[in-house]
């Protein structure tokens, strides 16, 4: 197919990936793709119009004249926009494609007002809001000054680590759908949130680590300069700006970072949901698959 072709629905799978998500460059391509913060700016009836054509082309019927390409931009809407479980539109706030111009704000404030306690609770609280409504959106004697301007980071981290568990508590409890390759649901395990909540922690203080360990050290060393020390008013602004250079490449690698539909070996599971496992299925099934979330 080239991109200008007309759709021939016959071998064409949209919910297959467009890239090999079993190597990084291919779920690099894949989050750069969908966490493209330029689809936060699009209204949700063009959401909903891209999320109509993919549910069309799923059930086998697609408008005329309807290219591949249109249909690879639906998905990415789709994908952005719609929770893969539920289906639901995701606020706005907490989708990833949000995470660049959400984050680099915050980030940016958190960086440049940390000298004085009430500024680090504020922008800590504001963080935390941020992060608990992404992780609900996304559920299946003197320090030097150097080390001062880590505290953020620290906090981000130590905080991702409670938070994202905390917000997905229920799955820890009750376990998450598990599947075999064909989609066909096996039962609930709770190891599998386990890992799957895991995953997503290390992804969320990867995304946040270049900025807020590097950045730091960068406006440290600017700060000497006389010309930094007259546009003070500017360090806020500069901070945000870099933050967001950071967080566009680091968004998506950080998701990046493990598949999107994780996988666990039968054996590992629960005694009772293995043991169900292996009598219906027998040895035909030895791995299960489910969605870890972002």
């Amino acid at each position: 197919w080239t991109t200008s072709e007309t759709v021939s629905l016959k071998g064409f799978d949209i919910d297959a990936p467009r890239w090999d998500q079993s190597t990084f460059m291919g779920r690099l391509k894949h989050f750069f793709n969908i966490t493209d913060c330029r689809t936060v700016l699009l209204p949700d009836s063009r959401l909903d119009e891209a999320k109509a054509l993919v549910e069309s082309c799923r059930a086998g019927s697609v408008p005329p004249g309807t290219t591949v390409e249109q249909l690879h931009y639906a998905k990415k809407l789709y994908d952005s926009a719609f929770h893969p479980d539920t289906g639901d539109r995701m606020n706005l706030i907490g989708r990833m494609s949000f995470q660049v111009p959400g984050g680099m704000a915050i980030t940016g404030f958190m960086l440049q007002f940390y000298r004085t306690v009430p500024a680090v609770v504020f922008w800590q609280w504001v963080n935390q809001s941020f992060n608990a409504l992404v992780n609900y959106t996304n559920r299946n004697a003197k320090a030097p000054p150097l080390v001062a301007r880590w505290v953020p980071f620290a906090a981000v981290a130590a905080a991702n680590c409670v938070n994202i568990p905390m917000m997905r508590q229920q799955e820890i409890l009750n376990g998450i759908a598990v599947t075999d390759e064909d989609g066909n649901k096996l039962g609930h395990s709770r190891k599998a949130a386990v890992k799957g909540i895991t995953q997503v922690v290390i992804s969320r203080v990867t995304m946040a680590a270049p900025g807020m360990i590097i950045l730091p050290i960068i406006m440290q060393r600017l700060e000497k300069y006389r010309f930094m020390q007259k546009i003070t008013f500017l360090h806020g602004p500069l901070q945000v700006m870099m933050v967001g250079v950071f967080l566009i490449f680091m968004v998506p690698a950080a998701c990046s970072l493990f598949p999107q539909s994780c996988s666990m070996a039968v054996s590992k599971l629960e005694p009772e949901l293995r043991e169900s496992i292996i009598s219906q299925y027998g040895d035909r099934v030895s791995y299960v698959y489910f969605n870890k979330g972002l």
